[in-house]
């Protein structure tokens, strides 16, 4: 099990967090999200390690964008 974090910028509501956790948890190994609207975390936890790439995409998806992706 993988966990990795980060910030998402842009999201101004709970509709916002509802979005990208939609499109977060789409993502193949994805096995949980959680999303915190006020410090903008994003906390992925996957059963194999996810590419950064992968999880940039969805957020982008959902309409937001990840502050400084590794």
């Amino acid at each position: 099990m993988a966990t990795a974090t980060y910030t998402v910028t842009g999201m101004t509501c709970g509709h916002c967090v509802s979005s990208v956790k939609e499109e977060v948890s789409e993502v193949l190994g994805v096995t949980s999200v959680e999303v915190d609207l006020a410090s903008g975390l994003l906390t992925v936890e996957s059963d194999s390690s996810v590419g950064t790439a992968e999880i940039v995409a969805a957020v982008e998806e959902a309409g937001y964008e990840v502050a400084n992706p590794a």
